[in-house]
């Protein structure tokens, strides 16, 4: 029996099209709601950019698996939180004076800022509807901790900022950036945190995902469904590929499983 299930937010609750999670899935939510299922919110967003641009904020979650799995919270209780160590952050600062690659910080509490913006910048943000952030002095990160960093570049190019970051791992959803967080971490380590706290199982846990920083957390649930817009290595690793965001996915796979 499925007792919490995590949804991811781009490409997965909400649209990349409409910008709107659709309504067969507010349906579908409200029908877990009244079967007594939790339901959580599983991101790479800040906790503060969650509703930006949808209509996130007009339905309400159990909890929220947010920054890739490094800020977990539910009724305004902090349950997990792991932040990228300081010497990985004193390099790559050293790096960034000397080159020429926008990469964003994100600390706890509202706050996120970029050395620079570019057209990548740009092009990802306006295509999940968020505005651009603040260019900031990124030696404030040296002060404050630093609980993701995106760094806009290629997939080839990955390896300039890994060499520095020995003790992070690196995923992304975007082929203009990527999500950098501390090594062993993932949606799927805050997950477990939540079985923990609420006393779940994990074969009464499902997830529903469509960019490669789902991966994790589709495998480890009891349930994995990969949105039928995801690419090809989230669809591998899925127990059951579902129809597309647009095409009322999330609804559909909740029927397959008779869980609604």
């Amino acid at each position: 029996m499925i007792k919490a299930i995590f949804f991811d937010i781009d490409g997965t609750l909400v649209s990349f099209k409409t910008h709107k999670v659709p309504q067969s899935t507010i349906d579908a939510l409200n029908l877990l709601r009244e079967k007594g299922i939790k339901i959580f919110i599983a991101t790479g967003r800040h906790p503060s950019i969650i509703g930006l641009g949808n209509n996130i904020n007009e339905l309400r979650f159990d909890g929220y698996v947010t920054l890739n799995g490094q800020y977990c919270f539910t009724d305004n209780k902090v349950i997990y939180k792991k932040s990228i160590c300081r010497e990985d952050i004193v390099k790559l600062i050293e790096f960034l004076k000397t080159s020429n690659y926008p990469c964003a910080f994100i600390e706890e509490k509202e706050y996120m800022y970029i050395n620079h913006i570019n057209d990548d910048v740009k092009t990802v943000l306006k295509s999940v509807n968020v505005p651009l952030p603040n260019v900031k002095d990124i030696s404030r990160a040296l002060e404050n901790e630093i609980f993701q960093l995106n760094p806009y570049i290629p997939p080839e190019k990955d390896h300039i900022f890994m060499d520095i970051l020995k003790n992070c791992d690196l995923t992304r959803w975007n082929p203009l950036f990527s999500d950098i967080i501390p090594a062993g971490g993932g949606k799927h380590v805050a997950i477990e945190k939540v079985r923990e706290f609420y006393g779940f199982s994990k074969e009464e846990t499902m997830a529903f995902g469509d960019g490669e920083n789902d991966i994790t957390m589709l495998s480890n649930v009891g349930i994995g469904v990969a949105m039928g817009n995801a690419n090809e290595a989230v669809k591998k690793v899925g127990n059951y590929i579902t129809t597309s965001v647009d095409e009322d996915g999330i609804y559909n796979a909740l029927k397959y499983f008779s869980i609604i």
